[in-house]
């Protein structure tokens, strides 16, 4: 038994003494999120976000000509300890078996807003978790990647089959440095009732349904790439989605949070 314990101990030994620092970070986060969302509309998203995924990609052009800094250095080793292991605890967390543990790592430690009765599946990787709100019964399946670094908002009764790719943020390819222009990056809205069929992507600055206003209820069939709005209740497929269709207005469904165990 005492083995055991010791096993775990040393396994979880990093998570023990790092969690308090990278509630911290990500609280911190949090706040430059929401004040950068305050200053500047979705729409017209200034140029670079104080967020961790950002200031780690950016380039800060005077830091040679500053000089020297052993403060700055220590700083800098710091946060890319803690950066480096919350991606690590993400890969680590998503494939442990209990609801239960994950569900209060992503809650208190990475501190995505999920309501109580939502689901999150095994392999789910959830990046910039402070800025990701789960809505009531919605059911995210396994293997999903939710970028929400721009925000990621997800209605009531929404599921995400598997292997879904929501994108708030990417590359420009034209970029001296390689970074996200303003253009590749914004939040992504999900509708309630929503249904986005497996291997869906879904791109930067999407709504689909009408996002954060209820009764809406689209669907975006299997392997679909959205790159622009899906009108509520709409059937869309291909690359990139295309409206194909329309679902029934009579959506009365309501998910209660049940799930499988272990996975």
């Amino acid at each position: 038994m005492v083995t055991v314990l010791l096993y775990i101990f040393r396994r979880y030994l990093a998570f023990i003494v790092l969690c308090v620092p990278l509630r911290i970070v990500n609280q911190r986060s949090r706040v430059a999120f929401l004040a950068e969302k305050k200053d500047n509309s979705l729409n017209a998203c200034c140029e670079k976000l104080p967020t961790p995924m950002n200031l780690a990609l950016q380039k800060n052009e005077n830091e040679h000509a500053s000089g020297f800094s052993l403060a700055r250095v220590l700083k800098k080793k710091i946060f890319c300890i803690i950066y480096g292991y919350s991606k690590y605890l993400i890969y680590t967390i998503k494939y442990f078996p209990s609801h239960v543990v994950r569900n209060w790592v992503y809650k208190y430690i990475f501190l995505v807003d999920c309501h109580p009765n939502s689901t999150i599946y095994f392999g789910c990787e959830i990046r910039a978790g402070y800025s990701l709100h789960i809505g009531r019964g919605s059911i995210i399946g396994d293997n999903c990647i939710l970028d929400a670094r721009q925000g990621i908002y997800i209605g009531e009764n929404v599921n995400l089959s598997s292997e879904v790719h929501l994108w708030t943020e990417s590359h420009d390819m034209n970029d001296p440095y390689f970074r996200g222009s303003p253009s590749k990056r914004g939040a992504i809205y999900v509708g309630s009732r929503a249904w986005l069929g497996a291997n869906v992507t879904v791109l930067d600055n999407v709504k689909i349904g009408e996002g954060a206003v209820v009764c809406a209820g689209a669907v975006v069939c299997a392997g679909a790439v959205v790159t622009k709005d899906v009108e509520p209740f709409a059937v869309v497929a291909g690359i990139p989605a295309k409206k194909i269709g329309e679902r029934s207005h009579d959506l009365k469904y309501e998910f209660d949070g049940s799930h499988v165990l272990f996975y």
